[in-house]
């Protein structure tokens, strides 16, 4: 069994395509969860609609995030596990090509996928392309994208369910924990959409995702498995940091704090940062006052994933 659990909170105007995503898959053994948090949109009526396909749902005052996701975790009974936000998307059949995957790796702890970006109107923005990542991967903060993440369960208990502290990074935090305990195996095909908006939180806090990556750095020095990895790869995993930090706070359109962190990127890995110079270049730009680089810089990035939509869709 599969089980998916849903945060849900003041998301109404994507919920319902979300939980469709879920319940319209073609595999039959699927355990859906949903935990809102006392939501006054009309979610909790969206939710109701859908009550008699669900496996359990509440609608109450929480923690935020990471209590929500929780609170499903310790109800779901499938020894395959993942959550879907409430405004993402898993794509058809997702979840029969998660089934036989896990079924060829029995070893692996997670099995995670590429995401397809998109807008609020559901138009597509960009393919977010992975690669195949081990535990020092994840440690330099090369990401994966969290709606094409599903866990084997056992492993889950055993590396423990999201930590209250972490509300930007929560899930690598997992992701990590995890990786010290199996292999992570990579498809290279789109599981899922991952929708950005101007409520998301990772628009509304851009800034704050740096700031928690240096915090999961410090609790790398804890762990016995990633205390030589450190030491070893130290330069290229505070190149990871620094550069997942200038990424964000260019996209909180902080430019002059987003080229300084690239900067300090640069001198721990220069190759960390070179792979982005489109990106240092439009922010370099921008702090310059060219009021038109935003637009050049866009219609690039839809040029190119034209390009990448026409081999994969």
């Amino acid at each position: 069994m599969i089980s998916i659990i849903t945060p849900s909170f003041n998301q109404a105007d994507f919920l319902e395509e979300t939980i469709l995503s879920v319940l319209e898959q073609d595999y039959a053994d699927v355990e859906y969860l949903i935990a809102d948090g006392a939501s006054t949109d009309g979610s909790a009526e969206i939710i109701r609609y859908y009550e008699r396909d669900l496996s359990w749902w509440c609608s109450e005052v929480d923690a935020g995030q990471a209590s929500a996701i929780n609170k499903g975790f310790t109800r779901a009974t499938g020894s395959i596990i993942a959550w879907l936000n409430s405004d993402d998307v898993y794509l058809p059949e997702t979840l029969t090509k998660v089934a036989k995957l896990f079924a060829e790796n029995p070893t692996a702890g997670i099995i995670y996928g590429d995401v397809l970006s998109i807008d609020g109107d559901g138009n597509p923005i960009n393919v977010q392309r992975f690669a195949p990542y081990e535990l020092n991967d994840l440690m330099a903060f090369k990401i994966i994208s969290q709606p094409a993440v599903f866990m084997r369960r056992s492993f889950l208990e055993l590396a423990g369910y999201l930590d209250f502290d972490y509300h930007f990074l929560l899930d690598h935090h997992l992701w990590l924990r995890m990786a010290q305990l199996a292999p992570m195996i990579y498809t290279p095909q789109i599981l899922a959409k991952a929708r950005y908006h101007e409520n998301a939180k990772n628009i509304v806090h851009a800034g704050r995702f740096g700031e928690e990556a240096f915090k999961i750095l410090d609790w790398m020095k804890t762990q016995p498995l990633m205390v030589n990895i450190l030491r070893d790869e130290k330069k290229k995993i505070l190149a990871g940091a620094h550069h997942l930090d200038a990424f964000y706070l260019v996209e909180a359109g902080k430019m002059n704090a987003g080229l300084k962190a690239y900067w300090r990127a640069f001198r721990y890995n220069p190759k960390t940062s070179l792979k982005s110079w489109k990106r240092i270049l439009y922010a370099f730009l921008s702090l310059l006052g060219f009021s038109s680089v935003k637009e050049v810089y866009l219609k690039s990035r839809q040029k190119a994933l034209n390009t990448k939509l026409r081999k994969v869709l």
